[in-house]
């Protein structure tokens, strides 16, 4: 059952959404230092609500002196808030924060309404997106892990004791432990099934390294127009909508670039300030394709007014998977919805982009600047490309299926008895053809 139950279907569900924020002066010190302001991230937990389709009937930043370990906020607030709920009732109670067990169970006494946190809302979304049966054993992972740490609420059902089933458990045991039990159970499951996954797709991995077309795979922070982009390259029709996590099972198509080479091109799931660590976990196989891809290619929303703060954010995640600053030779950025920039600001960054070689300014809806875009991808990818001129037996078919299968053979004819070739190689897969020459000459 999902955290937000589905009463009453034919009605949009109501929602009342929370941003606490610290008001001391200790706070607005480290407030210096965030990278959102307070009415930014409530806006964006009102993009969060509703790309669930909730109707935020309500949303307030809740200025706070000081965390409160029972109820997060202070008394006074809750009270002031469960009479406003009171004639106003709603569905659901979204707090814009990290809220323990405990916090969430006091909340929903004292509000009389059902209480998530960030966390709850965004494996919400994540579980009404997923399609496919590795997206929907991903969401379902990381749901179960975190609802593990929620078997501390004062359910009724979870106080009452209960006779055993044989496969439930012995006599006496409590509908808390039985619960807490199967979900560890479900968990051991799907971590087995999702093993099954991580396998195929090193498998799948194996077969494109025989056809070493390089991995291009698309970042971003959830709704910076990744999968427009993706669309437009590839004329694909992935799901591209004005929602935050409109995408999340990753696809991947065949592009190919001005020189003719062809590339694959992997659209994933967007990041979000705060992703949780349950999802971070449990989508690692989905991005273990951004982990090994040859080309990270980071789409910015640079309409939006925290755009620096997204691309801190994302650089944040990256660094969790272990991209860190030191892999700034795979990664660009393309700078997306110009289309949206005032005249001189569009300018501007215009100008900025065309003085580096790892940013280029687009717009993915109107296609302006993706001709460019493309062409610094193929120059990025030649960095580490070497094109060698090779001339074989015809009859060496061991050497033609190596070069195919490590590298691209851009052409190929045959004469008097010979093979020349012209071929692309990554820099160390020359280095390897060149010894493997050397020794067969012995």
């Amino acid at each position: 059952m999902s955290d937000i139950d589905t009463l009453e279907d034919e009605r949009p569900r109501k929602a009342l959404v929370l941003h606490p924020s610290l008001k001391s002066a200790h706070a607005k010190a480290v407030a210096a230092n965030l990278r959102r302001h307070p009415e930014a991230r409530l806006a964006e937990a009102v993009g969060l609500a509703a790309a669930i389709d909730l109707d935020v009937v309500r949303a307030d930043v809740v200025a706070v002196s000081t965390w409160r370990p029972a109820t997060l906020i202070g008394p006074g607030k809750v009270e002031e808030l469960a009479a406003w709920i009171e004639e106003n009732p709603v569905d659901v109670v979204i707090v814009d924060a990290a809220v323990t067990p405990v916090q969430q169970r006091n909340l929903e006494k004292g509000l009389k309404a059902k209480v998530i946190d960030r966390t709850g809302l965004i494996l919400e979304i994540f579980g009404a997106r997923a399609r496919t049966k590795e997206g929907r054993l991903q969401v379902e992972l990381a749901h179960l892990n975190y609802q593990r740490s929620r078997l501390v609420r004062s359910w009724t059902h979870l106080e009452r004791q209960r006779g055993g089933f044989g496969f439930l458990g012995g006599p006496g045991e409590s509908q808390l432990e039985i619960d807490r039990r199967l979900i560890g159970e479900r968990i051991a499951r799907i971590k087995l099934d999702l093993e099954q996954v991580v396998n195929t797709r090193s498998l799948h991995r194996r077969q494109r390294q025989k056809v070493p077309y390089p991995v291009v795979a698309l970042v971003g922070y959830t709704n910076a127009g990744k999968s427009t982009l993706f669309n437009r390259l590839t004329q694909s029709e992935v799901f591209a909508k004005d929602l935050l996590f409109a995408t999340l099972d990753p696809t991947m198509r065949t592009l190919r670039l001005p020189s003719g080479r062809n590339i694959i091109l992997s659209d994933t799931v967007g990041f979000i300030s705060e992703l949780p660590t349950h999802l971070v976990a449990a989508f690692r196989a989905t991005l273990e394709e951004v982990i090994s891809a040859d080309l990270i290619l980071h789409v910015r929303d640079m309409a939006h007014p925290d755009c620096e703060a997204q691309a801190a954010d994302v650089r944040d995640v990256l660094a969790s998977l272990g991209i860190g600053d030191e892999s700034g030779h795979r990664r660009m950025e393309a700078w997306n919805k110009a289309d949206q920039l005032p005249p001189d600001m569009r300018e501007a960054l215009a100008n900025q982009a065309a003085r580096q070689d790892d940013a280029v300014l687009i717009s993915a809806l109107d296609g302006s600047g993706i001709d460019t875009l493309l062409q610094r991808i193929d120059a990025r990818l030649d960095s580490d490309r070497v094109e060698m001129d090779v001339t074989l037996n015809a009859g060496d078919g061991a050497a033609v299926a190596w070069l195919h299968r490590h590298g691209e053979v851009l052409q190929m004819q045959e004469k008097d008895g010979h093979l020349k070739l012209s071929v692309a190689l990554s820099q160390a897969e020359a280095g390897k053809w060149l010894k493997r020459q050397e020794g067969r000459q012995v």
